[in-house]
């Protein structure tokens, strides 16, 4: 059995790797764990040529015992998918953005108390996001070797080298929840670090929804509105095509050709390869369905579309300044980085809105935070 040390807490790296290889052996595990108990968890995944990540390894620890299994043992567990679905339940994390994709698409789930001890370290006056192995380093002296990163997952058996590394990265998940939460209790964020994760998770899911992807091209903010609802259709035609045949993006189409194509709204194949940087192999293959959209995406009525915003203007640029002035001080007074407190497009949205009391932003742990200075950010939108 994998020993923890009781100095520190942290679990020693065992020398022979513990699997759980069959569902029964992993859900009689997670039925034993203390109700409540955090599960540390992590994956390894392949995403080369493909649109959804190909799972290859689950990382799970708890109660002071570390083990790796299999995606289909994972796969297989009713414990595993009822863990993941338990809001009561911590899961721990690092960096948690590709591991909440994984499970989306992999076992069609969201996840539920997630906590993201890389926002969690920040709030606690780490510094913005820092590594893993760098605050592993910084916290408890021991140097991770991080090299076999990018080696292959998904085939077996794993390297010895493989399956340390796998190990090393959930052995001090808890480690850091047990320095971070402390810290945040004393600054009076105890529940900034779940709250915080929630919603990451939350705009982590919503941005996937094909019909809103075309906000993300901030390159299209300069097309006219009829332009920007071709935009819509060809971004959404895009998404579901990559996902339909499993390829990355830009092995489709890329964003700067189809804000290209919307721009010009071609009413024929010809007019659609005169496109600059559409290859004849894709006005082969999709010219037809491309040509449907064009023709049938609707005139802007003055409804409820949204625009992608625009770029501040220079006179918003200059009241940008000194409202990041004031949100600056807010998280120095807290030691926490100006990028969790109000990362720059969260501000953006504030400048062009002329409004914070309103913003969905700032609600929640923001507001206590925010609240020494929000008077002074006001005066300067009234202006």
């Amino acid at each position: 059995m994998v020993q923890v040390n009781p100095d520190n807490g942290i679990t020693e790296s065992p020398g022979t790797s513990r699997w759980l290889s069959t569902p029964s052996e992993l859900d009689q595990w997670l039925l034993g764990l203390p109700l409540e108990a955090p599960v540390a968890l992590d994956t390894e995944f392949e995403r080369v040529s493909t649109f959804y990540p190909i799972p290859g390894l689950v990382q799970l620890g708890g109660a002071g015992q570390l083990w790796l299994v299999d995606p289909e043992v994972a796969a297989g567990s009713d414990q595993f998918r009822a863990m993941l679905n338990d809001p009561t339940r911590p899961k721990l994390l690092y960096a948690m953005s590709e591991d909440l994709e994984l499970f989306r698409h992999w076992l069609d789930l969201e996840p539920r108390g997630v906590i993201d001890l890389q926002v969690g370290a920040a709030l606690a006056g780490a510094g913005f996001s820092v590594g893993y192995a760098r605050l592993v380093e910084t916290l408890f002296g021991e140097v991770l070797d991080k090299s076999a990163t990018r080696s292959d997952w998904v085939s077996r058996p794993l390297s010895a080298q493989q399956e340390k590394y796998a190990i090393d990265d959930i052995r001090f998940l808890e480690p850091v929840y047990q320095w971070v939460a402390p810290r945040l209790q004393e600054r009076g964020l105890s529940a900034a670090m779940a709250e915080e994760s929630e919603r990451f998770a939350e705009e982590a899911a919503a941005a996937e929804n094909p019909e809103t992807h075309y906000l993300k091209l901030r390159g299209g903010w300069g097309l006219n509105p009829d332009q920007q609802v071709l935009l819509q259709a060809l971004v959404a035609w895009r998404e579901r095509e990559c996902r339909r045949v499993d390829r990355p993006r830009s092995r489709v189409i890329n964003d700067g050709l189809l804000i290209a194509i919307a721009e010009r709204q071609p009413e024929s194949l010809e007019a659609l390869s005169d496109v600059q940087g559409v290859a004849p192999g894709f006005v082969r293959r999709y010219g037809e369905s491309l040509l449907q959209l064009t023709t049938a995406a609707p005139e802007l009525d003055g409804g409820d579309f949204e625009f992608i915003p625009r770029p501040l203007t220079r006179d918003q640029q200059a009241l940008y300044k000194k409202v990041k002035k004031h949100f600056r001080n807010a998280a120095e007074s807290i030691d926490i980085p100006i990028e969790i407190l109000a990362p720059r497009k969260r501000i953006e949205a504030v400048i062009q809105s002329r409004n914070l009391t309103g913003s969905p932003f700032f609600e929640g742990w923001r507001r206590q935070v925010i609240a020494p200075v929000a008077s002074d950010i006001e005066e300067l939108l009234r202006q």
